[in-house]
């Protein structure tokens, strides 16, 4: 396996320890609809998250979370309400970021709420 797809899914484990460990319920990882892959869907507060994780490991290139374009925010969008309507879930949903930055030296983890407002 490349090691970008190592990274990718280590980024993803840490995303999900971490979310567990703040009382997010995990529904389902890497749920894929059409061309869309959601990383992580939650449950937290009556609500339905969707997580995008991005793994990076240096911010030279910039910060993880700026790789999220505006079409991968419309694939998500899509994917997610299409889980929700094949789960028949009517809940409110939430689009979250998490940013990984993990190398030999460092572990970060930030997370965005709300994050497609945001940027």
């Amino acid at each position: 396996m490349a090691e970008h797809n190592e990274l990718g899914q280590l980024g993803e484990q840490l995303a999900t320890d971490y979310l567990t460990k703040k009382g997010y319920k995990i529904v389902e990882r890497n749920y894929v609809f059409q061309k869309a892959e959601i990383d992580i869907i939650a449950k937290h507060d009556n609500r339905m998250i969707c997580v995008e994780v991005k793994t990076r490991n240096s911010d030279f290139f910039g910060d993880p979370q700026e790789f999220v374009t505006p079409s991968k925010i419309k694939l998500l969008v899509k994917a997610m309400d299409a889980f929700i309507t094949d789960h028949d879930i009517d809940l409110e949903t939430r689009f979250d970021i998490i940013a990984v930055l993990k190398n030999k030296t460092k572990e970060q983890i930030t997370h965005y709420e709300d994050a497609f407002y945001h940027f």
